[in-house]
């Protein structure tokens, strides 16, 4: 479960077109030891194995009806 605090949050709702480019930006721009929680408007599971493939780890909680939260860090 993805209960953990995260240093900076990413709520690609809020983003007209894809998101993919703001993502790996955002996880791109995060130092040593910080995580990045992603909201989602649906369970990004393409990015999962992106996340995975580039040495990141990472939570996924379904929330309020189809909100996802992804807590993503450095393994």
């Amino acid at each position: 479960m993805a209960t953990d605090t995260a240093d900076r949050t990413l709520d690609v709702r809020e983003i007209d077109g894809p998101p993919f480019d703001d993502i790996i930006s955002a996880l791109g721009s995060l130092e040593d030891g910080e995580r990045l929680r992603l909201i989602a408007p649906f369970e990004p599971k393409p990015l999962y194995e992106v996340l995975e493939a580039r040495g990141y780890a990472y939570e996924s909680q379904q929330r309020e009806g189809d909100v996802w939260h992804v807590l993503i860090r450095r393994e």
